[in-house]
């Protein structure tokens, strides 16, 4: 046992043949043609990934706060004729949009039903207050698929940068064993080279994937909110179209 242990020293200093460390950027410069493609896709999934992230968290934050604030608007006001006037453009929240889009609805089925019947003020029927909810609806969903817009890019990154890092893995590999045919020897010195630029490749896809992931399910999650807003909107601006027409009815 004590020869074994006086032995081992000399077994590993000779078959391993350890030779220095080299740092994870050394590595990348002597990797291979195909390894340095595959690392220079992930990266920049990883570039536009991030870019995409913190655009959407400042546009959607620009949304939720200004539909936050047309709704505190639209429920402390009673008239809807003078909020309509009064409210400046908010370009940034869907909700301006649809209140714009249902007003620009209203006014023109109140101008046709004017003509129709000579009332003024014009009564509306529940097929116009129908084409009201449709105009808003219509509006609220352009802005929600603007607002999504590239979110689905965080998805590929996410589904796609694992397997461009398996692929740079077993290219690695396949460099290792590549190696161990043509010096005839399985040493520590001729196989890691491949191994560590195979662990490169592996890294840098969970880092690309893993950020795009997350970014993904949270975006999803504000956009899915952000839709039960607007939702919520369109049946209030439909009940304040229709007190508008009562009101018009008790004048008349």
């Amino acid at each position: 046992m004590t020869n074994l242990a006086n032995f081992l020293p000399y077994i590993i200093t000779t078959d391993l043949e350890v030779v220095p460390g080299k740092s994870a950027w050394e590595l990348i410069l002597e990797s291979g043609l195909f390894a340095k493609l595959i690392l220079l896709i992930l990266v920049s999934f990883s570039i536009i990934s991030w870019a995409i992230m913190l655009w959407k968290w400042r546009q959607l934050s620009r949304a939720e706060s200004d539909s936050r604030y047309i709704i505190g608007k639209f429920r402390s006001s009673r008239d809807i004729q003078a909020l309509y006037k009064s409210l400046p453009r908010i370009k940034n929240s869907p909700l301006d949009i649809m209140f714009r889009e249902a007003h620009s609805e209203w006014e023109y089925s109140v101008s046709v039903e004017k003509e129709m019947t000579g009332q003024n003020p014009a009564e509306l029927d529940e097929e116009h207050f129908k084409l009201i909810g449709e105009a808003a609806a219509r509006a609220g969903e352009d802005e929600l698929t603007r607002l999504s817009g590239y979110v689905s890019f965080l998805a590929t990154t996410a589904n796609a940068s694992p397997f461009l890092g398996l692929l740079g893995t077993v290219w690695g590999i396949m460099g290792s064993f590549s190696a161990i045919g043509e010096r005839g020897s399985a040493s520590l010195a001729v196989v890691a080279p491949g191994i560590a630029e195979a662990l490169i490749a592996t890294v840098a896809g969970l880092a690309a994937a893993i950020p795009a992931v997350v970014g993904y399910n949270y975006f999803n999650n504000r956009l899915k909110v952000l839709g039960v807003m607007v939702d919520n909107f369109k049946s209030e601006l439909v009940s304040a179209y229709r007190r508008e027409n009562l009101v018009n009815r008790g004048r008349h």
